[in-house]
């Protein structure tokens, strides 16, 4: 076991205990002083992203894989506003819920506390490191990240910006921690170390949430594939659906919310798919059809099976065209990674009866699956969107990070 990744986790540990003595104030107050940091240090955090950026031309990464790395002015900007607006939110850590008076007297309730020590192990966005630190520290959380090597000149320069700004508040700048060592075998030590770590959250590829559920004797919130559809069914609203579809595909196709399948009613295949191909051929969008959908396109590629369950986080889409509502749903709940799916349609039923029928995270009715991220649903960032059902579903910001326990008041009840 190495002593550095040990120190580490312990340093944490012992930081989270005196976060959870800390009021709101001086929470929000490391925020502010985080984000004067990264102000001052702008172009100090751009110099070490080249770095990242230039190893990741060389190795030849793709173009997606690149705009997630990037950290240009805008992303700093996005940075700095994730920690105004975890700063305005509502502080979950010591809400009392439900409090209730049983024939005995006892008055019981629960009150909602911090996790403890988050572990998150990421890939390549490095401005993961603000979003996470922001909504542990004001949920009062300790953190321990261990990010890849992609990105790892910007992860450093970025925590040691977080630890300047915990300092400079008078906060255990220990409370965050970043693990520099990106051997693999560093984060099997790290999934090991239970008695200082109480969950991990994968935020990356299929290949790196499988091996963390394989190897980690802590509990994972699954933050999984996305494999994303939109259905545009036979009541939908052409120009609406183009403009969705396009959203969902084109407008950042590297992430976990971009769409990966398009579903289409047989009934409007012919008005929509021509009008719709035109458009990501702009884009210079490959799609890739059933055969339905071929003989509408017949100049697209032929969709195999494989594709049907493909992340493809790049300008690639596979189409399928459905004989109606039941199949598309069939389609999705077979094939979906239960993140967000999204459904075109005028007809109020065809809505309703989509968003209870299909078993996603997410269910959109005439919006593009894009929106599914914590900053857009309100909850100033996101630590993780949770493809499965415990302990919570979909983004996860500050009240997802704690827990509710139990109080008691009494006054001197004992038990017969």
């Amino acid at each position: 076991m190495s002593e550095d990744l040990l120190l580490k986790c312990n340093n944490v540990k012992v930081a989270s205990r005196e976060l959870v003595k800390l009021n709101t104030e001086q929470k929000d107050k490391a925020l502010s002083m985080i984000a004067e940091e990264i102000e001052k240090k702008r172009d100090k955090i751009k110099i070490a992203n080249e770095k990242d950026l230039n190893n990741g031309m060389h190795k030849g990464l793709s173009k997606a894989f690149l705009d997630r790395l990037e950290l240009n002015d805008k992303r700093i900007d996005g940075m700095l506003k994730i920690l105004k607006d975890v700063m305005d939110l509502k502080d979950p850590v010591g809400e009392i819920l439900g409090m209730n008076t049983l024939p005995n007297g006892l008055k019981i309730g629960q009150m909602r506390m911090p996790l403890g020590v988050i572990g998150i192990i990421f890939e390549s966005r490095p401005n993961v490191c603000i979003e996470v630190a922001a909504l542990t520290i004001k949920s009062a959380n300790g953190v321990i990240l261990r990010g890849g090597s992609d990105a790892i000149h910007s992860n450093i320069a970025l925590i040691g910006i977080i630890k300047r700004g915990l300092k400079k508040a008078g906060l255990p700048e220990t409370a965050v921690e970043v693990i520099e060592d990106t051997d693999r075998d560093t984060v099997k030590e790290l999934l090991k170390m239970r008695d200082y770590i109480d969950v991990v959250i994968p935020r990356g590829g299929l290949k790196l949430i499988r091996f963390v559920e394989e190897h980690s004797l802590i509990p994972v919130i699954r933050h999984d594939l996305g494999i994303c559809h939109t259905y545009i069914d036979e009541f939908a609203n052409i120009e609406m659906a183009v403009s969705i579809a396009y959203n969902a595909k084109v407008q950042r196709p590297g992430v976990c919310n971009a769409m990966e399948t398009l579903l289409v009613h047989q009934k409007i295949a012919k008005s929509f798919l021509p009008n719709m191909k035109a458009e990501f051929d702009k884009a210079g969008v490959e799609l890739r059809g059933c055969k339905n959908t071929k003989a509408i396109l017949p100049d697209i590629k032929d969709a195999v099976e494989g594709d049907w369950s493909t992340e493809y986080l790049d300008l690639v889409l596979s189409i399928k065209t459905v004989a109606s509502a039941d199949e598309a749903i069939d389609h999705i709940n077979t094939y979906s990674s239960h993140h967000s799916d999204a459904i075109v349609s005028d007809n109020y039923n065809r809505a309703m009866q989509f968003l209870n029928e299909v078993d996603s995270a997410a269910c959109f009715v005439n919006a593009s699956t894009r929106f599914t991220d914590g900053n857009e649903f309100g909850l100033g960032a996101e630590i993780g969107i949770s493809n499965q059902k415990l302990h919570v579903r979909g983004p996860m910001g500050l009240r997802e990070l704690t827990s509710a326990k139990y109080i008691i008041f009494g006054s001197g009840q004992i038990r017969e």
